[in-house]
C-alpha cells in the first residue's frame, strides 16, 4: 500500500472494492455495521466471560499501521535513492535519440527486457530497479513491471518521454529527479499521517480501557452485596446506562475522525471519498474494516449483557 501520484495525492489499495467505499451516516448504522463482522459476531458470543479480550481490534489495528508505517519510509527512502542516482546521471546531448525507438512505451519495455543499446536509458532503469522495486515488499505488495511502476509513480508522460526519445534527456532527467523527491514527501507526508492514526487508536484504546475499569468495579461491588441488595442493583443498572452512553459518545467522536482523516485526495481529483485514507489502512487486513467502531460495539455488547444480569437480579431471577 501505498500513496502517490505525479501531481496529486492519490491511495493505491490493493483489492479495494468499490462497493465497500459505501458508508453508513448514523452512529446506529455505523455500530451496527461493525457488529456484523465475523470478527465481532464471534466475540459477542462470549459476552460473559468476566475479563475483556484486551482490545484486541484496535491492538491489531495499531500493529498494522505500525508495519505499514514501515514500508512507507521504506520507499521513501527509495525514492530519494532513486532521485539521487538519476541526478548524478550525465543526460543525452540536446536533441539525441537512442537509434531502434519508436516514441513507444514498448521501447520501456524492450530495454527493461533486452538492456537495450543506451547507457544512459539503461542506468535510470537499473537505478529504479535497485531502489524502487527493491523494497522488500515490491513483490508481494505491487509485482509490477519497471514500465508499470515508472507510469503508476511518477507519471504516464514521464514514462513515455523516456520511450519516446530513447534516452536521458535534460528534460526527463529534471522531470524523474522533481517527481522522485515528489513521491517521497508525499511518503513523508504519509507517515506522518499513519502516526497521527496511531495516536487516536491508543487514545480510544484508553478511553475504552476507562469505561471497562468502571463496568468491571461495578459488577465486583454488586457482587460484594450481601443479599438481594436491591438499592446496589438498581444503582450498578443505572450506571451500566450511563456506561453505555459514554460508548456512543466514543463511537460519535470516531465518526468524527473518519470523516476528517489525516490524509485526503487533491481537491482536483477528490472523488467525494473522505475516507480513503482508511480505506488504505484497513482494507487489506484481516480484521475489521473500523476497528475501533468494533471494539466499542464488543464492549457495549458486553455491556448490555451485564446490565441485563443485573435486571434479573432485581426482578429476583438470581
Amino acid at each position: 500500500m501505498s500513496v502517490y501520484s505525479g501531481s496529486a495525492n492519490v491511495f493505491r489499495i490493493r483489492h479495494a472494492d468499490p462497493g465497500a467505499m459505501r458508508e453508513c451516516t448514523g452512529l446506529s448504522c455505523e455500530v451496527g455495521a461493525a457488529a456484523t463482522e465475523p470478527a465481532v459476531v464471534a466475540a459477542a458470543v462470549v459476552v460473559g466471560l468476566a475479563a475483556f479480550l484486551a482490545f484486541a481490534y484496535v491492538r491489531e489495528a495499531v500493529d498494522a499501521d505500525q508495519r505499514e508505517r514501515r514500508r512507507v519510509l521504506a520507499e521513501r527512502d527509495a525514492f530519494e535513492g532513486f532521485a539521487d542516482r538519476v541526478a548524478d546521471l550525465d543526460p543525452a546531448p540536446t536533441g539525441s535519440t537512442a537509434p531502434g525507438f519508436d516514441g513507444s512505451m514498448a521501447a520501456v519495455r524492450t530495454v527493461d527486457r533486452a538492456g537495450g543499446d543506451d547507457v544512459r536509458l539503461r542506468r535510470v532503469l537499473a537505478a529504479y530497479r535497485d531502489t524502487v522495486m527493491s523494497v522488500p515488499h515490491y513483490r508481494e505488495e505491487y509485482d509490477e513491471t519497471i514500465p508499470e511502476s515508472l507510469a503508476a509513480e511518477l507519471g504516464p508522460d514521464t514514462a513515455a518521454a523516456l520511450a519516446s526519445n530513447g534516452t536521458l534527456s535534460a528534460a526527463s532527467q529534471s522531470a524523474l529527479v522533481r517527481r522522485s523527491r515528489r513521491a517521497a514527501e508525499a511518503r513523508s507526508s504519509l507517515a506522518d499521517g499513519i502516526d497521527e492514526e496511531i495516536e487516536a487508536l491508543r487514545a480510544f484504546e484508553s478511553d475504552l480501557s476507562r469505561v471497562d475499569r468502571r463496568r468491571r468495579r461495578l459488577l465486583e461491588h454488586l457482587d460484594g452485596v450481601s443479599g438481594p441488595g436491591t438499592d446496589a442493583a438498581l444503582d450498578v443498572w443505572e450506571r451500566l446506562n450511563e456506561l453505555e452512553g459514554e460508548c456512543d459518545e466514543i463511537a460519535a467522536e470516531r465518526q468524527e475522525t473518519l470523516a476528517d482523516p489525516p490524509m485526503t485526495p487533491d481537491p482536483a481529483t477528490d472523488s467525494g471519498e473522505d475516507r480513503a485514507f482508511y480505506e488504505y489502512l484497513y482494507e487489506p487486513t484481516d480484521g475489521p474494516r473500523y476497528p475501533v467502531l468494533a471494539q466499542v460495539s464488543e464492549l457495549a455488547e458486553r455491556i448490555r449483557g451485564d446490565r441485563d444480569r443485573v435486571a434479573r437480579r432485581l426482578a429476583g431471577g438470581r
